[in-house]
């Protein structure tokens, strides 16, 4: 759901956290207020044979001419066509299987990959044969957790074979049937990330599929709410087997797709994965010379956290360029879908590993889990039992929701703002939003790290002041860390365009801003560890909080 709405119920989001409590375990946050069966899968007739090195084959398909015309022109209604991966992610060369419900006769499935292909942001790599549409079950709803499934039969399988590493987006494109049916001119998407076998070397794109998957409403339900809109009849635990809502992809497109565009248009060599490989995988970042945790990457497991933590103590750059992230404490779950008794469909094969996001919130008590694994709480990060607040990692700290302020420049002559001609306490306004963190002296820190606050934008957050902050900080392996503070970070590259439609009435200087700002923090983070090639932050927290 669009995060500039308010979520029904107090205890849902985004309200004002006034006020923390450090603590020796951490802090304590105050009260929440304020079909015909497909041919084997070809590659698009402009694919090449695969070269032998990942980042030669990555450099090779940025230089391809693009698709223009991959993006969805009507979605319809919410049965025109929808579908949804079980898989999170493949290796290039892996198969899918993609299950697929739609009031139209047949479909077809075109496959791209989102770079930057010359400003076209977009390649088509595949294109299925015609496949004959069905209207699957409707939702299942696990009564225990109120968990929304759409236990359906798998369409088809989909092999990889020839597509690059890469984010992508897999769209249905449902045939008319006779006269103005339902499934006439409409389409969705299926987000699927191409994961890479190494980062060694690279810049890491760290998509965030478990924080699409807390908003998704598909079925009535989320992490947030249930069918009537309130907080307490939201779901406990959300699954990976059914469509995303909207569009079918709209996290990906509002926080991460600008991301992807402008770092494959610099030409850095890069990797590609996703938090769910992270927890699963404690060699995913090894070697990496940056992870780039894209614009609203909320929930994360221990796991995931340990790693990339890991990663930074060993010299990996990190990037956080939204806000709120790692907030929430997940657990991930397998989950075996039930075979149905009434079908011989290649669907009933169970389902891969880690499909369920289990997040109790407030509820955590309640969680069976909690009763063996006391430190396991499915709450935020920064609550007992088990507290551990997230800018321990980030340097700042997630304050609240909804905001909409000017984003104020402190330290003009940081090298995150060379070449952008800022001086001291110009503004960019409407670049802060919806929600923001801010560096807070008496939460826990990257000791013994000074932390530099490069931008301290002044703003009011359910009628109380605060401040939202950019800052910078390095670790004794020479990693540095920047957190932009804001959520609105990368909607602001696409700021003055008509990219996405929500730019929140940010123009073209803020997107020139925002993008040569993130190019900076993207070439240097690709040079290795930053303390070797960039000046040491500047402490200046206590000079700025001091007296506030």
């Amino acid at each position: 759901m669009n995060d500039d709405t308010q979520h029904p119920g107090g205890l849902g989001r985004r309200h004002f956290l006034a006020g923390a409590a450090a603590g020796a375990a951490g802090i304590t946050a105050a009260t929440l207020t304020a079909c015909d069966s497909p041919r084997r899968n070809k590659p698009d007739t402009t694919s090449t044979s695969t070269p032998t090195s990942a980042i030669e084959s990555i450099d090779r398909e940025r230089h391809r001419p693009g698709t223009p015309d991959w993006r969805i022109h009507a979605t319809g209604p919410p049965d025109a066509v929808q579908g949804f991966a079980d898989k999170v992610s493949v290796l290039p060369g892996e198969e899918f299987g993609l299950h697929v419900s739609t009031t139209a006769p047949g479909f077809r499935v075109s496959v791209y990959r989102i770079g930057w292909y010359g400003g076209a942001q977009a390649r088509r790599v595949w294109r299925s044969d015609r496949v004959a549409g069905r209207v699957q079950p409707g939702p299942r709803v696990i009564a225990a957790t109120r968990t929304v499934r759409a236990d359906w039969d798998r369409t088809l399988t989909v092999r990889t074979d020839g597509w690059p590493e890469g984010a992508y987006l897999l769209r249905l494109d449902p045939e008319s049937g006779p006269g103005p049916g339902p499934g006439h001119g409409y389409q969705r998407y299926v987000p699927l990330i191409v994961r890479s076998a190494s980062t060694r070397g690279r810049t890491v794109l760290m998509h965030a599929p478990a924080t699409w998957q807390a908003y998704n409403l598909w079925g009535g339900r989320s992490l947030y709410q249930g069918e009537d809109g309130a907080y307490r009849t939201r779901s406990l635990a959300v699954s990976f087997d059914r469509p995303y809502d909207k569009n079918g992809a709209d996290k990906f497109m509002v926080y991460e797709r600008a991301v992807v565009v402008l770092a494959e248009r610099l030409g850095l060599p890069l990797a590609y994965t996703t938090g769910i490989d992270v927890h699963a995988d404690p060699s995913a970042l090894k070697g990496a010379t940056a992870v780039v945790a894209l614009g609203h990457d909320e929930y994360w497991t221990p796991e995931q956290r340990r790693h990339v933590t890991r990663a930074r103590d060993a010299g990996t750059n990190l990037a956080f360029l939204g806000a709120n992230t790692c907030f929430r404490r997940v657990r991930l779950e397998d989950t075996a879908r039930p075979t149905a008794k009434t079908t011989t469909s290649p669907a009933t094969i169970p389902s891969p590993a880690l499909r369920t996001v289990v997040c109790y919130k407030t509820d955590y008590r309640d969680d069976p889990y909690l009763v063996d694994h006391r430190s396991m709480a499915t709450t935020d990060f920064r609550q007992p039992p088990g507290a551990d607040p997230e800018s321990s990692l980030t340097g700042v700290l997630y304050e609240g929701f909804p905001t909409d302020a000017s984003y104020v420049v402190h330290g003009p002559d940081h090298w995150v703002f060379d070449g952008t001609g800022v001086r001291r306490g110009d503004s960019f306004a409407h670049l802060v939003g919806v929600e923001y963190d801010r560096v807070t002296p008496e939460a826990p820190a990257p000791s013994p790290a000074p932390i530099e606050i490069v931008a301290h934008s002044p703003l009011v957050c359910n009628g109380r002041k605060s401040h939202s902050d950019s800052a910078y900080y390095t670790v004794p392996s020479g990693a540095g860390v920047f957190a932009t503070g804001t959520m609105r970070w990368v909607e602001g590259l696409m700021a003055g365009t008509r990219e996405n439609g929500r730019n929140h009435g940010m123009d073209a200087r803020t997107g020139a801003f925002v993008t040569r700002t993130t190019e900076n923090v993207l070439r240097a983070f690709a040079e290795g560890p930053a303390a070797g090639t960039r000046p040491v932050p500047r402490d200046n927290v206590h000079t700025l909080y001091t007296a506030w």
